[in-house]
């Protein structure tokens, strides 16, 4: 082991394990990358009015480029995870800081509709591999019973894009173009790639032993059931989250003032949980899971019922968020733990799984609403997707299968 990677896995065990105060150096690098990531992400919704003006489309047409990134991030998952494989994983994470940067000063330079949505779609090929080798990384720095909340920090920056990324980024933009947002990711996107360059250590091979093994490992059952509750548990969110405005409004009876307040609340639900989620998961990985479908399935058939009523929804809402996020830093330890012969390609992928769940799951509940159901059907859906996911993990138990990623700390022993 390189002697620059051990003192950085040094580093990073004092801190996470309390002995110190300070968040590991190499660990935030990636975090304000990914809140770079999500920011240029969503903020985008909060823009579409702006966008649509300046090149004469209509605002669901400005829409398409919220689906292009999502699907953009699906189609460039494994291109950019085989391309990226034999590079050292510290110089794979420059070259896709690099796309990132390259790509959305694309979209502030973009002169029309259709260059825009390819620089979105460029920008997003970059957004899966990033989290997949990222999360690797954060998981590698420390011991085996600290990783899970090695990960979710540095999904940190991803749920505190939702938090501060988006509504900063939205006002800049009303306030100075749309384009003036894209200057400023464009800034992260130098600061993170700066960051990067410092703070995480050398010494940190890619693949060894060809990209084959890495795809005969994806067709196997264990890692392939992860992927597929990692994107239930996505379908699920995104059925209701992605109509929520309308729903706060149309059921709750909120203001639009009000539900910015509710948007705002849920982001620090998001925000917590998904630091809850990586603590709790480092005592039962699968405990956290099957604890938090469980959970949400009965949160979300609660939102339904208290819809109407402002103060017990808003309740509901930052506890649903919570309980959504918590999942996000298991399932991708989930999936890297049962492809540990094939980490980079399983870990990568995942991510896809995640952005497919989004897309389907705003179809899910688009589609629904189309077919005459009301938004306050919407959380009744989302329960029995979530149901179906509880189940799909509860098979990991219930056969054995899994029984190493349990418990991460009983590798101490």
């Amino acid at each position: 082991m390189f002697p620059a990677y051990r003192s950085a896995q040094k580093r990073a065990f004092t801190i996470i394990s309390g002995r110190s105060p300070m968040l590991p150096l190499p660990i935030l690098a990636l975090a304000v990358a990914s809140f770079g990531i999500g920011t240029t992400e969503f903020v985008i919704m909060g823009l579409l009015p702006e966008v649509a003006r300046d090149f004469a489309v209509t605002i669901p047409q400005a829409g398409h480029l919220v689906s292009g990134y999502a699907m953009g991030v699906v189609i460039g998952a494994p291109i950019v995870a085989m391309a990226t494989a034999p590079l050292p994983r510290k110089a794979a994470l420059l070259a896709l800081m690099a796309v990132f940067t390259l790509g959305n000063l694309a979209c502030a330079l973009a002169p029309a509709y259709w260059p825009l949505m390819a620089a979105r779609v460029a920008t997003a090929f970059a957004h899966g591999a990033f989290f997949g080798i990222g999360a690797i990384v954060a998981r590698d720095l420390v011991p085996k019973e600290k990783r899970t909340q090695a990960v979710s920090l540095m999904f940190a920056g991803l749920t505190l894009a939702n938090v501060l990324g988006v509504p900063l980024g939205t006002a800049l933009g009303q306030a100075l173009g749309w384009r003036a947002t894209f200057w400023a990711v464009v800034g992260i996107g130098f600061a993170a790639g700066a960051a990067i360059a410092f703070a995480l250590p050398s010494g940190m091979p890619g693949t060894r032993g060809g990209l084959a093994k890495e795809f005969r490992a994806l067709g196997r059952w264990p890692v392939l059931r992860p992927m597929l509750v990692s994107t239930l548990s996505s379908v699920s969110f995104f059925t209701v989250f992605t109509y929520i405005a309308p729903f706060l409004t149309g059921v709750t009876g909120l203001t639009p003032g009000g539900v910015t307040g509710a948007l705002f609340a849920a982001g620090v639900g998001l925000t917590v949980g998904n630091l809850a989620g990586g603590w709790l998961a480092d005592r039962s990985l699968m405990g956290t899971v099957l604890g938090s479908f469980a959970a949400l399935v009965v949160m979300l058939l609660i939102l339904a019922l208290v819809a109407p009523h402002a103060v017990p929804a808003l309740a509901v809402l930052v506890l649903w968020s919570a309980l959504a996020f918590a999942l996000v830093s298991p399932l991708q330890v989930w999936v890297v733990e049962a492809a540990s012969d094939a980490p980079n390609l399983a870990s990568t992928l995942n991510q896809g799984a995640f952005n497919l769940g989004n897309a389907t799951g705003a179809w899910l509940g688009g589609t629904a609403l189309t077919l005459g159901a009301g938004y306050r059907e919407l959380p009744m859906l989302a329960a029995a997707v979530s149901f179906l996911g509880l189940g799909l993990a509860a098979t990991a138990v219930l056969r054995g299968k899994e029984k190493p990623s349990l418990s991460l700390a009983q590798g101490r022993s």
